[in-house]
């Protein structure tokens, strides 16, 4: 393993990092408010951290192994969870503990979106920009945008590319060369946050509120600067703007690259995943709308339509806004809710859960295992499209959903443990593991009551979730270690 190379690489990071609390500052000052010396002071340092791993180990170069990019992904994101909580420690006001800033931290980075915090309508603008530009950086990977300077820096990327983009098939580039796929699709990110914001600001926001929540809509992240989430502004056109970027951020993101360079749609409606993920939102959207106003929950039929709509869309991409207390409706939508975002976006988007990908392969292969039982000597073969799918990719597929299901039980059972009740646990596990935010019982509305052993757990499951699972687990396999 590298050890220098992933030193300076992580160095490297760190200052990276550390200038994106420069803004913060400058909203401070143009606020005239409290918090800039928070962020003043983590700058500097980070920035200081981030010097000093760097400078012993400045001259070192090489291409980085397959092993040393999962080592560099999972130390920064570890590195970055405690990082991003410098300035909620740091701004006194606050009043915040060193596990409940890093659990906002990790929650903002990994674009879960569930939150410790309350009272958001009053603290410093600063203080709500910052979280939401977290979940901006942490949407398409900071990690992605680093790989687009590696070769600058005199390291390869396709390691860290590998171990960073989502989703079963992880070879694909956009482009020849992995520097200009990064840069890709971070224009393709960049141009669709510009025209959430423009749409947020022309249904009637403000421009703070149009730009923090164009970075949490674009990010499938969830997190707002109101207490009250969307249902704040109380505006059909704001949520018609956040359902359609919520649904474009769901989807995989080389086919916006496909339709922008070629001008055409049609990739969308040939693509198996796409189908199914637009397909699925629609049948829950119908499902949802007609169980409110069918058993009066929301007696007026347009008011049913918005609120199904867009809790339907927002909690199957796994973004998380609400428009009311969605938890406390009869207990059929919230599950059945709960149960869509295990499936989430598309891959290669910034939606969470297993990815749609991952569940149609599972299904097709339980088709071909049927087909099997019923012609024994069938060659039966599972396709995507036009296109086979290779039984390597199958077996992935199958051992990610094991560890998953796996992982899922072990975090449900040790929330369990210490005194948390069923619903509480399991919506908080599959809340955080999807990357979802909002969950049912005692975290319906923010995550502050649990006690700290089960908010390190839930860091662990966002940490889990936002890495694809394997990411992170393959560092307790003692092979990884073996030379």
């Amino acid at each position: 393993m590298h050890t220098a190379v992933i030193q300076r690489l992580i160095g490297l990071l760190l200052m990276l990092f550390s200038t994106t609390l420069l803004p913060p500052i400058v909203i401070d000052l143009l606020y005239q408010e409290d918090a800039g010396r928070a962020f003043y002071f983590s700058f500097l340092l980070l920035f200081v951290v981030g010097l000093l791993l760097f400078i012993p180990v400045r001259k070192q170069r090489g291409d980085l192994r397959l092993r040393d990019g999962f080592m560099v992904v999972v130390l920064f994101w570890s590195v970055l969870g405690i990082a991003g909580a410098l300035p909620l420690m740091l701004y006194e006001s606050l009043a915040i503990s060193f596990t409940d800033a890093v659990f906002e931290s990790v929650s903002g980075l990994t674009t879960t979106g569930a939150t410790v915090l309350s009272g958001l309508d009053v603290l410093p603008h600063s203080i709500l920009f910052y979280r939401q530009e977290l979940q901006w950086l942490g949407g398409m990977g900071i990690i992605v945008l680093a790989v687009a300077i590696m070769p600058m820096l005199g390291i390869g990327g396709m390691q860290l590319y590998r171990a960073e983009t989502p989703g079963p098939v992880k070879d694909n580039k956009l482009t020849p060369r992995i520097a200009e796929t990064a840069k890709a699709l971070w224009y393709i990110y960049l141009g669709l946050t510009l025209a959430c914001f423009a749409g947020y600001w022309l249904a009637g926001m403000s421009v703070f509120d149009a730009i923090g929540h164009s970075f949490s809509t674009v990010s499938i992240g969830g997190f707002s600067t109101h207490d009250a989430s969307l249902g704040y502004f109380d505006n059909p056109w704001v949520e018609f703007v956040a359902i359609l970027f919520m649904f474009l951020g769901g989807i995989n993101f080389a086919l916006h690259f496909a339709a922008m360079r070629h001008f055409n749609l049609i990739n969308y409606l040939r693509d198996s995943e796409f189908k199914m993920y637009a397909t699925g939102l629609l049948i829950i959207s119908v499902i949802s709308v007609s169980y409110l106003y069918v058993n009066s929950v929301v007696p007026e039929f347009g008011q049913a339509v918005r609120q199904g709509v867009f809790h339907a869309v927002s909690i199957a991409t796994t973004t998380g806004f609400t428009l009311s207390e969605f938890s406390l409706w009869p207990v059929f939508v919230p599950v059945m809710l709960l149960f869509a975002s295990f499936v989430g976006g598309c891959a290669g988007s910034t939606g969470g859960g297993m990815k749609v990908i991952r569940v149609l392969l599972l299904i097709k292969q339980g088709q071909r295992e049927m087909m099997r039982l019923i012609h024994p000597n069938a060659q039966v073969v599972v396709k995507l499209g036009r296109q086979p799918v290779s039984d390597r990719v199958i077996n992935a597929v199958w051992g990610f959903f094991a560890a998953y299901v796996g992982i899922f039980v072990v975090m449900m059972l040790l929330l369990m443990l210490t005194g948390n009740d069923q619903v509480t646990a399991f919506s908080a596990v599959a809340a955080t593991i999807n990357n979802l935010g909002p969950g049912l019982g005692d975290v319906s509305a923010n995550y502050a009551s649990l006690g700290v052993f089960d908010k390190w757990v839930l860091c662990f499951s966002m940490l889990l979730g936002r890495l694809e699972v394997f990411t992170l687990l393959v560092l307790f396999m003692p092979a990884f270690w073996r030379k």
